[in-house]
C-alpha cells in the first residue's frame, strides 16, 4: 500500500510542476489510547487533544490504516494522531494487532497508552452513571469487566505507558498524561504573551497583567513616534531604559514560580498581558523581551499585539 501522495503548488522555472517531497515516516507519531471501560479514556482523549494531537474516538482498528496513510501524505498537516480504541471482541483485538504490525512496517512511531482501574472502582463508576458495561450483555456488571480485562491482557503487556486511575481525580489524571507525553514541571505549560493599551481597556482573559507605563514613552521622541515596539530602534530605547531590565528579572522570576505551581494543578495554559498607554511601543517591546526569557526556560511561548493594528488602521485612513 502506498503511503505517499504528491501535492502540487504551481509550476517551477522551466514549466515543470514543483512537487513537495514527502516527509519521512519517522516524523509522524500515532498514539493508541485504550484500556478498561470506565478508567478514563474520554478524559485522556480531551487532555491529549489539548496537547495538539488530532484525536479520533471509537474508531474500528481497520480504519486506522487509511487515516495513517492520510497523515503520512506530504500535504497533510496532521503529524500526531491519537486514536481511542476499545476492544470489544476477539476479532476487534486481532484487527488492532494487524494495524500495529502495519504501523511498524511503515516505520511510524507508535505508542500505546493503557488506562486501568480496580474492579471495585470501575463498578462504582458505572453505578454512578447508571449505564451498562459494553460487554455486560444482560449479565452482571462484574462479568463484563472480567471479560474486557481478559481481552485486554495482552494489549496491556504491550503498552508503553500504563496509568492506574483508581485513586486519581480527573486533574491528577491529566497531570499524569502531560508528564508521560510532554515531561514534568514547567515544560507542561504553554504561554501566550500579548501587549495592549490601557486606554482601550484591560483584557479580561489574562492570568497576569503587567503595567510598563513607568518606562519612558517613545511616543514623545519624534524619530520614534511613528514606529512601534517591533522596530529595533524602539525596542533598544525601551529595553535600555532605567528599570526595564530589573523589572524583567523580577517579573520572570515571579511568573516562573506560578507556572511551576500551575503545572502541578492541571493548568497548562497561561496568558500574560503587558500594557502601556496605547499598546504601540513599550508593551510591545517588553512582551517580546519577556517571551525570549520564558523560552529560555524551555517553555512554548507565543506572542501577539492586541492593539498594534489600531495604528495600522489609523495610518490607512490618512
Amino acid at each position: 500500500m502506498s503511503v505517499v501522495s504528491v501535492s502540487r503548488h504551481g509550476t517551477a522555472e522551466g514549466g515543470e510542476t514543483e512537487r513537495q517531497m514527502p516527509r519521512p515516516a519517522d516524523e509522524f507519531e500515532v498514539l493508541l489510547i485504550t484500556g478498561m471501560s470506565g478508567a478514563g479514556r474520554s478524559h485522556a482523549a480531551d487532555s491529549v487533544e489539548d496537547m495538539g494531537w488530532y484525536v479520533v474516538d471509537n474508531m474500528p482498528p481497520k480504519l486506522l490504516v487509511p487515516l495513517v496513510d492520510m497523515m503520512t501524505a506530504s500535504a497533510s498537516k496532521v503529524h500526531k494522531l491519537a486514536a481511542v480504541i476499545d476492544v470489544r471482541s476477539r476479532s476487534y483485538f486481532d484487527d488492532l494487532s494487524a494495524v500495529l504490525s502495519h504501523l511498524d512496517d511503515l516505520g511510524v512511531k507508535t505508542r500505546i497508552l493503557f488506562l486501568d482501574a480496580d474492579d471495585e472502582v470501575l463498578i462504582k463508576r458505572y453505578e454512578s452513571v447508571r449505564r451498562p458495561h459494553p460487554l455486560q450483555h444482560g449479565n452482571r456488571l462484574i462479568d463484563g469487566i472480567h471479560e474486557e480485562r481478559e481481552l485486554l491482557a495482552n494489549l496491556k503487556e504491550r503498552a508503553d505507558t500504563v496509568i492506574d486511575t483508581s485513586t486519581l481525580s480527573i486533574h491528577q489524571l491529566s497531570t499524569k498524561l502531560y508528564e508521560a507525553l510532554l515531561g514534568s514541571g514547567a515544560s507542561m505549560v504553554s504561554v501566550h504573551i500579548f501587549s495592549f493599551g490601557f486606554k482601550y481597556g484591560i483584557p479580561l482573559d489574562a492570568d497576569f497583567v503587567a503595567d510598563v507605563r513607568f518606562l519612558p514613552n517613545p511616543y514623545w521622541v519624534p524619530e520614534l513616534r511613528e514606529l512601534n515596539g517591533q522596530d529595533r530602534p524602539v525596542s533598544d530605547y525601551v529595553l535600555s531604559s532605567d528599570g526595564a531590565g530589573e523589572f524583567l528579572d523580577s517579573y520572570e522570576k515571579a511568573v516562573m514560580i506560578a507556572i511551576e505551581g500551575y503545572a502541578k494543578e492541571d493548568k497548562h495554559y497561561v496568558t500574560i498581558a503587558v500594557g502601556c498607554t496605547g499598546g504601540q511601543h513599550r508593551s510591545v517591546a517588553m512582551s517580546a523581551a519577556l517571551a525570549q526569557r520564558m523560552r529560555g526556560h524551555g517553555l512554548s511561548v507565543t506572542v501577539s499585539a492586541r492593539d498594534l493594528p489600531r495604528r495600522q488602521r489609523k495610518l490607512g485612513e490618512v
